[in-house]
């Protein structure tokens, strides 16, 4: 059996490339600069914003790419950035409901590449770029391409099983580490994103690696030739990868990565 080599790499960003003080490690940071000489493309693939990404660019130090952000709602290139597509769709409904569940919730609506519009502040350090405060009204008045639901007194577990209870359908969602509900357009995720960019970069499927930790992981680990989860990660995260790494303190990227690109 011919070894796999992937083509084109899809890394999550919080909680897989860098750790909670986002910070990428000097392994991981090797291991990334090994797989791009060998001419392997290198994807971001993230729920954060275009705008949220930059810090983590620059640590990577990569200046000629492409990347998947707001859980696949928008593609971009770099440097300079420049989005490639975006995906909208009517949050009205979905924003209704769920305040009808947690009427004191914060929400926030993404303006691309400069930060977001909120009804509240966020804590600090949650979201990036400017916050322009309006009514939850005119957030969601016209199509949007990512919508933020937050609850700082509530659980991870308490969302989901919200999200469940109503369905959002026509909308899709993604449920993160605390009460922090993203949602999206039906049908976008990160894997409808890596579509799009393996299409460009002319790469098939089934070559490409995606590694990640989130339940917003979950289709592009299914969906790409080799998924892998890192360690420490959600067992519904762990059971759709082919494969688990280390854990993000333990530099499960750049273990991942030394299968395919090792050190000589």
């Amino acid at each position: 059996m011919t070894p796999f080599l992937p083509h084109l790499i899809a890394l999550d960003v919080d909680g897989t490339l860098i750790d909670r003080n986002e910070r990428i490690s000097p392994a991981v940071l090797d291991a990334v600069a090994r797989a791009r000489a060998a001419g392997t493309h290198i994807a971001l693939s993230t729920g954060r914003s275009v705008h949220g990404l930059m810090p983590v660019l620059e640590q990577l130090g990569d200046h000629d790419g492409l990347g998947v952000a707001s859980n696949g709602a928008v593609t971009y290139a770099h440097w300079p950035v420049e989005i490639l597509s975006t995906v909208t769709f009517d949050a009205r409904k979905a924003v209704t409901m769920l305040l009808e569940r947690v009427p004191d919730a914060l929400v926030a609506v993404e303006v691309i590449g400069r930060g977001y519009r909120v009804n509240r502040h966020f804590p600090e350090g949650e979201i990036t770029g400017e916050m322009w405060l309006e009514s939850v009204d005119d957030l969601v008045s016209d199509p949007v391409t990512r919508v933020i639901i937050r609850d700082p007194s509530a659980s991870a577990e308490e969302f989901a099983e919200m999200a469940t209870d109503i369905g959002l359908h026509g909308t899709n969602y993604f449920v993160g580490w605390t009460a922090w509900l993203d949602l999206a357009p039906e049908d976008v995720s990160k894997a409808s994103g890596l579509t799009q960019l393996a299409e460009r970069l002319g790469v098939d499927q089934s070559d490409v690696l995606a590694i990640g930790d989130g339940r917003n992981d979950v289709e592009m680990l299914r969906w790409a030739g080799r998924g892998v989860a890192i360690g420490g990660s959600p067992l519904e995260v762990q059971s759709a990868a082919d494969d688990v790494t280390e854990t993000v303190e333990r530099d499960g990227v750049a273990v991942e990565l030394a299968r395919h690109f090792p050190d000589l």
